[in-house]
């Protein structure tokens, strides 16, 4: 699989180091030489030119390439028209950051197949666990799936998962669990475990469900998903 990331921002660095990792074969083009030259020892190709340019788009990225990250930071203009460039030559997956809800909806009509927003995902991520003292970790999946850590209801202490009914109670899958907080999370190897006050769970489920579980107050629930439904449609 062969990548491009034009732009290296937070977010540009950041996948490119964990594509450092893999197989793929990584182009770089960035404007700023101290930023490429950082990492130009360690990828396949590094170019220090001014993406704007479709003749520099056209030299630099392969016809063939599987996918594109653009993170121009808040040259919102200069990421419109790369987008673009990017399309025109047919690019299938193009990955784009944008800074608003207007500059991702621009994005997508000149070609970007998914737009990044960092700090509504930031949001997304803290805000369900400073309204829940029960979550300590969330991750959204889509719009109304998510994953969540969560800690043992009191009503639900001393029983086995076979009996605690919290599938058909909460509409929720327990994935995992560790048994404290500083322990490695695990895959649950019996339905016949029984839940201790201080485990952490792995659950999987809607954001209305994973709000249920964590207030003992259905109002207080209630409002919590109606808020954070209202987070996820800004």
């Amino acid at each position: 699989m062969t990548i491009a990331i034009i732009g290296l921002g937070t977010f540009g660095r950041n996948v490119l180091e964990a594509l450092m990792n893999t197989d793929a074969d990584l182009i770089i083009v960035d404007k700023d030489r101290e930023v490429v030259e950082k990492y130009k020892n360690s990828i396949q190709n590094a170019y220090i030119t001014d993406a704007i340019n479709e003749e520099t788009l056209k030299k630099v990225i392969p016809n063939d390439i599987d996918a594109a990250i653009v993170d121009l930071g808040s040259q919102l203009e200069t990421s419109i028209l790369v987008t673009h460039n990017l399309s025109k030559k047919g690019v299938s997956k193009i990955i784009v950051k944008a800074r608003s809800d207007d500059h991702g909806e621009i994005l997508k009509l000149v070609g970007a197949s998914k737009i990044i927003y960092p700090d509504l995902d930031a949001a997304l991520h803290i805000t369900p666990m400073l309204i829940s003292s029960a979550l300590f970790n969330y991750m959204q999946v889509s719009d109304k799936f998510a994953i969540a850590e969560v800690s043992v209801r009191n009503d639900l202490i001393g029983k086995p998962i076979s009996k605690s009914n919290i599938r058909q109670t909460y509409q929720l899958n327990i994935i995992g669990v560790r048994n404290t907080s500083e322990t490695e999370m695990e895959f649950v190897n019996s339905p016949e475990m029984i839940l201790d006050k201080d485990m952490i769970l792995l659950v999987a489920g809607t954001s209305e469900s994973i709000m249920k579980y964590s207030e003992k107050n259905e109002e207080t629930a209630r409002k919590n998903t109606n808020f954070f439904a209202r987070l996820l449609r800004h």
